[in-house]
């Protein structure tokens, strides 16, 4: 196991980079404890690929280093990092059965025989397949050697870090719950440093301890899945974590006072004067809908989601959702909406601003 340190790291596909935008990666200073399980998320191009190549070897980085328990190991090739990595898409070995794939990695390093042996069944109980390990991979279906990809990385109990780069893609949803469930078990059982690339926020926030959340090649926010949404630092943070996500609206802030269009939302916080963009952002899940008071919406439609429902509404040309609950009476009269004050966020220039108590 091992923490991870990210020292000035930055990457450009771009052997002469000019500028930041020429920068794939751009600067990183983390230091990523020992032991904890951390998901990088975000869409695709974010830059989350290239940040696990880095740490896993196989890409060197353009600027700064990468430490492993404060060890630099920013030239090292991957087989000397002592870690453990499964990818996309299923590697197998088609002649092998499965208990041989899952075997390899131990018998590799001149484990003892019983504790192969062990360790292989209790790493194919854990994925499943206990009843197939005699089995050769060739001819399985890819979401049974993908599991196979799984557990080869998880066999060994002494790597520095596991890391998984969107391995649950070619998995059928109702096994993506079992798996995640199981490495979530994994982790809590030998704590393992583990890092998990997806752009899944399910994923993410179900596996991870923290969640490292990129955009356009810079992570905007480290933290738990409560804080990220509770306090997104960032309006892509805001706008990503969360069905539907944040509700977003140009506004001038004075004090612990909003105005949007003319009208006023009051604030949990006091601000000072803010410069540039500045918006307020708000979860569907801290708004309602009222027949009295709030701002002004026209009420689109009405969607019934099981657990609860979504309304869908217009607010001067800007979309707002609220979830109401699932016994919540709607009524064609509620046509304005009221955000809980200690519950918005204000963002200038696209960032978080921390408020002075009101």
């Amino acid at each position: 196991m091992a923490k991870i340190t990210l020292d000035n790291l930055a990457h450009s596909y771009n052997p002469r980079p000019q500028s930041e935008d020429d920068f794939a990666l751009k600067e990183l200073n983390h230091v990523w404890n020992d032991g904890e399980a951390y998901a990088l998320l975000g869409s695709s191009g974010c830059g989350k690929s290239t940040l696990l190549n880095i740490i896993s070897g196989l890409l060197v980085p353009s600027q700064g280093r990468i430490l492993f328990n404060d060890v630099d190991v920013t030239e090292k090739p991957t087989a000397e990092r002592n870690i453990a990595q499964v990818f996309q898409f299923p590697v197998v070995y088609d002649t092998m059965t499965v208990r041989g794939n899952l075997a390899f990695p131990l018998k590799n390093r001149g484990a003892d025989a019983a504790y192969i042996a062990d360790r292989v069944q209790k790493i194919a109980h854990m994925i499943g397949m206990e009843a197939v390990l005699d089995r050769k991979a060739q001819g399985l279906t890819a979401d049974a050697k993908q599991k196979i990809s799984l557990g080869r990385g998880m066999v060994r109990e002494d790597v520095n870090a596991l890391l998984f780069d969107e391995p649950l893609t070619v998995i059928d949803p109702h096994m993506k719950w079992e798996l995640r469930t199981q490495l979530k078990s994994l982790h809590h059982e030998f704590g393992h440093t583990m890092i998990y690339v997806t752009h899944d926020q399910t994923e993410a926030l179900t596996f991870a301890d923290k969640v490292v959340v990129m955009y356009d090649g810079r992570v905007v926010q480290i933290g738990t899945p409560q804080e990220l949404f509770e306090r997104p630092a960032h309006t892509f943070v805001g706008y990503f974590i969360g069905s539907p996500g944040m509700n977003l609206m140009d506004a001038q802030v004075e004090g612990t006072t909003a105005y949007v269009n003319g009208a006023t939302i009051p604030l949990g916080h006091g601000y000072s004067k803010l410069d540039g963009k500045v918006q307020i952002g708000v979860r569907p899940e801290f708004a309602r809908l009222s027949d009295s008071e709030g701002l002004p919406v026209k009420v689109r439609r009405v969607e019934d989601v099981g657990r609860h429902k979504i309304v869908r509404a217009e607010f001067f040309g800007s979309d707002i959702n609220i979830i109401a609950g699932e016994s919540d009476r709607i009524t064609s009269d509620m046509t304005r909406v009221v955000f809980d004050p200690s519950r918005v966020n204000v963002y200038a220039n696209s960032w978080r601003v921390s408020g002075e108590a009101a």
